[in-house]
């Protein structure tokens, strides 16, 4: 049995000051597999301190220091890649195979990309007034990551940050900690200062809401729920620090008539059950042209039935299991619910499939006949739950995807070029993914709406880990003989 019984704060593994257990699960047996201790308000606040002690001379460090530590960071993760790997299949579900060469690769991409994107900044740019602007480090950050994807999130936050010259309080999901230890151990190997990065374990009412709460932490970055993104930008606003969201997602799904149908068809649905359906980007709204309805929906229920599902531990492009038990129950409820509003089921339905009864399996559903107003097409199922829905023009199809409370990412399949950049500059998405080309590492990943505020990745990432500072040119000063002495 695996036991996470220490945080990493200042630089070493320290037990924690209050601790509880929880159960680390592993999804595809609903089998314990070890223990983390979750900790309290009080190791919350001494990480903090930690990293605002590291703060006052990491944030004095050169350009050229921290690259060097990220690259060398970048090195170990790569090394590592099999080992983080392995941890988030058996934490979360992930199929090994998409686990290797998505969930964990993610990580050592994200840091030489930030790494590319430090070394070209310039470190100040003058203005047109002939003013100066200076990038600095904004403070200690405190970090809340998810489950779904945890390293990406994690790389996400914590890069930017210490390519900054911020320090960081990492709170990772409960659910998901080996992934956050093993990133902990790469980054000690790494060589970075004492307290420039901090992990505790905890749940998001205790160690979250004391890191959203504390006056010593400048800016807090969370992703997850909106409910929960909701509670921190709360609990954040009394001391006015920055607040930046990724949250959910409803995703539209454009499908014309003039696109390949049998290619775009088969790959929305295969794209829409990718990691289980748990992730917020998932184009979990497919909105098809009624000239070609009727053959869209024969194409996706082929596409659904093909879907295999299977053990995590195997190779394969199959989908795993759901995290845990809870999520199963909310994804059960949403097909039953999607049942009960009237929409036809075109494949799957509740239950587990045939031979997977341990673990927390979920069948591959399609339903069709959806109206935009039904629940499953509203609210965030997060699992491999597709809904179709028809439309007849192009502006019919352009209100019913902004028609949601998320805003997170959008997609189109479409023949016509001309017709892609129409329709993508109406939707009211961060993000617009055309005929199977989504966003590539180092653009900013974020939302419109109650899918979030503020980016992730690439130069629009790195900026929100600074703060801006704005002084006279002193030569001009010079010139103008501001320095002499009468």
């Amino acid at each position: 049995m695996i036991k996470l019984d220490t945080f990493y704060i200042d630089g070493a593994w320290v037990a924690p000051l209050d601790a509880r257990d929880f159960p680390i699960m592993n999804p595809a047996s609903n089998s314990r597999i070890g223990t983390v201790a979750l900790g309290s308000a009080a190791d919350a606040d001494r990480a903090v301190a930690a990293a605002s002690r590291a703060f006052e001379s990491f944030s004095q460090t050169s350009k050229a220091e921290r690259l060097a530590l990220l690259r060398r960071l970048r090195g170990v993760m790569e090394a590592r890649n099999e080992e983080m790997a392995q941890a988030i299949s058996r934490e979360m579900g992930a199929p090994i195979t998409m686990a290797r060469e998505e969930q964990a690769a993610c990580e050592f991409a994200y840091a030489e990309d930030f790494a590319a994107v430090l070394e070209a900044m310039e470190d100040s740019e003058t203005l047109p007034n002939g003013d100066v602007v200076t990038r600095e480090p904004i403070g200690v950050c405190g970090l809340i990551t998810p489950w779904n994807w945890p390293v990406n999130q994690i790389a996400q936050k914590v890069l930017p940050a210490l390519a900054a010259g911020a320090t960081c309080v990492l709170k990772p999901s409960e659910y998901t900690p080996l992934s956050a230890a093993l990133f902990a151990e790469m980054v000690h190997q790494a060589g970075y200062p004492p307290g420039v990065f901090n992990l505790v374990y905890g749940d998001g009412p205790t160690v979250g809401a004391a890191l959203s709460r504390h006056p010593d932490v400048a800016m807090m970055s969370f992703t997850g729920s909106t409910r929960a993104g909701a509670l921190v930008s709360k609990d954040s606003a009394d001391t006015v620090k920055r607040v930046a969201l990724e949250l959910g997602g409803k995703s539209p799904n454009l499908l014309f008539a003039d696109c390949d149908l049998e290619a775009r068809v088969t790959a929305s649905v295969q794209e829409c059950f990718h990691n289980t359906g748990q992730s917020c980007n998932a184009p979990t709204r497919l909105l098809v042209e009624r000239s070609c309805y009727g053959e869209v929906l024969e194409i996706a229920q082929r596409a659904a039935a093909a879907q295999d599902v299977g053990d995590p531990a195997e190779e394969g492009r199959h989908i795993g299991p759901l995290f845990d038990e809870l999520q199963y129950t909310r994804v059960q409820a949403m097909i039953e619910a999607g049942i009960a509003e009237g929409a036809r089921l075109l494949s799957g339905g509740p239950g587990k499939p045939e031979g997977l009864e341990q673990g927390w399996y979920a069948r591959p559903t399609v339903f069709a006949d959806v109206t935009n107003d039904m629940r499953i097409a509203q609210e965030e199922i997060f699992g491999p739950v597709l809904v179709i829905i028809p439309f007849g023009t192009e502006a019919d199809a352009i209100a019913i995807a902004n028609d949601s409370d998320f805003g997170l990412y959008a997609y189109i399949q479409t023949g016509s070029a001309s017709g892609a950049a129409r329709v993508a500059s109406q939707l009211r998405a961060g993000a617009i993914a055309i005929n199977g080309r989504g966003t590539a590492y180092g653009s900013p990943f974020g939302g419109y709406k109650q899918s979030g505020n503020g980016r992730e990745g690439g130069r629009f990432g790195l900026d929100e880990y600074f703060e801006i500072k704005v002084t006279p040119c002193l030569k001009k000063l010079e010139a103008e003989g501001c320095f002499s002495i009468p």
